[in-house]
């Protein structure tokens, strides 16, 4: 009922405010005083019927002094919207109260990475994690306003479609995306498993739009795998994701590689889009005999190390690392530290540069807000948040060229696997048959 009420309210009070030069002549000072007051009185009650309005979302008590006014600002926002918006099925409370909530977010200017995620969002993230998930299987996050696609998953219908990182994802079924905050994309994208779903994909590389049809599709993913390269004496030893487990993953597989006589390892970070900060140092232990993973700072600029944890597998034999744009996140926590310890070098391209630790927020209703608490460096104190790593050795694929995983090289042999044209892994394999 108050809030039926604001605008009506608003908008004749201001006609009454701009008639009262008119009415000077008919009236004497006490009317004119009466008139003011009443006025006044008005535009007190207004800013508290925005008050009162917006306490349906937080009580009064809790908006802070400083922020009344930007509180009044939106809850004015919400009534105007409300009262004269044409579409009234549009008019859905929780849809505009998570947009303005990912607004807020937006505005911090963490792209791709300090996000807010509904309830619905915050269950496939789970599964992501536990290394199952529905879907198309691709790693988003909004760059200027656009769908980035930061690494298609491992086995996914976008990695079979030759989705890559860098590209973006222009619009939906036919529908533009230019407007739209990652929710809502993210939304139209999800689906059931064995629906289809058609993305409009423009690659800055070519500068050229195209339609890739997809069928959404239930995967478990398998973060973990390794394959011998025929006659080299050496492992690709490739790691899609950081979900729980993957240091114990890891160990297992390099104990395989180590008892089959392998010399050097390639490990494969490419289109790996992170996942937990705890895997992330259980891996990178493994190949570090000392000295720290990496440095957190927060927000008072405190610096703490974290350090390398003891009883690695894996600290003495030869590696080089690969990575590209889609390496993000706990894997360039990953690729920091062997880089700074001189441990192996790195081969590819830069990597995404997310740079930040994420702390989960839970909301009264079951979404989350995800915010950087803390900025991570490598081990040498080098940020690379919007930077990212830059490899040793810079080496671009061709142009619709994907990367080569451990799965697809089961069947070539070493005559196709030299002529393949994954141009990074032919240079680390030589890089590491030199050293």
């Amino acid at each position: 009922m108050l809030q039926s009420c604001r605008l009506p309210v608003t908008w004749y009070e201001w006609q009454q405010w701009r008639r009262i030069p008119m009415l000077d002549r008919k009236l004497g000072a006490r009317a004119k005083l009466l008139i003011f007051l009443y006025v006044v009185a008005s535009a007190a009650l207004i800013y508290v019927l925005d008050l009162n309005t917006f306490s349906n979302f937080v009580p009064s008590d809790r908006i802070p002094k400083t922020a009344e006014s930007d509180f009044a600002l939106m809850a004015e926002a919400w009534n105007t919207i409300r009262k004269v918006y044409v579409d009234r099925s549009a008019l859905k409370p929780r849809a505009i109260t998570y947009g303005a909530i990912g607004g807020m977010v937006d505005s911090l200017g963490d792209n791709g990475h300090s996000t807010f995620l509904t309830p619905e969002m915050i269950r496939e993230e789970r599964k992501v994690t536990e290394g199952k998930y529905k879907g198309v299987g691709i790693e988003l996050r909004m760059e200027k306003g656009h769908a980035l696609i930061v690494a298609p998953l491992d086995g996914s219908p976008a990695q079979k479609a030759g989705l890559r990182s860098g590209q973006f994802i222009t619009a939906v079924d036919g529908n533009n995306l230019l407007g739209l905050n990652l929710i809502e994309i993210v939304n139209l994208i999800s689906g059931p498993s064995g629906t289809g779903v058609r993305l409009t994909i423009f690659d800055p590389e070519t500068d050229s739009s195209r339609d890739v049809s997809l069928t959404r599709a239930s995967i478990n993913v398998e973060n973990v795998r390794w394959k011998r390269l025929q006659d080299t004496g050496m492992a690709q030893l490739r790691i899609a994701g950081f979900s729980n487990g993957v240091t114990k993953d890891i160990r297992k597989a390099l104990t395989e590689i180590k008892s089959q006589g392998i010399r050097g390892i390639i490990l494969d970070l490419r289109d790996d889009p992170g996942g937990l900060l705890e895997e992330a140092v259980g891996c990178t232990s493994q190949f570090l005999e000392r000295g720290n993973v990496l440095l957190e700072k927060n927000a008072e600029g405190k610096i703490r190390p974290v350090p390398v944890r003891q009883g690695g597998v894996a600290v003495r034999i030869p590696m080089v690392v690969l990575v590209n744009r889609g390496t993000a996140s706990a894997a360039e926590i990953m690729a920091g530290a062997i880089q700074d310890a001189g441990r192996a070098k790195l081969v590819g391209k830069k990597t995404f540069g997310t740079g930040t630790v994420l702390g989960q927020f839970n909301l009264s209703d079951g979404s989350a807000l995800m915010l950087a608490v803390d900025e991570w460096l490598t081990p040498k104190g080098h940020s690379i948040w919007h930077k990212g790593i830059t490899p040793d050795m810079d080496v671009s694929l061709p142009q619709g060229v994907l990367p080569l995983i451990p799965e697809e090289e089961r069947a070539l042999t070493q005559a196709k696997l030299q002529a393949s044209r994954d141009t990074q892994l032919m240079a680390a394999i030589k890089l590491l048959t030199a050293n």
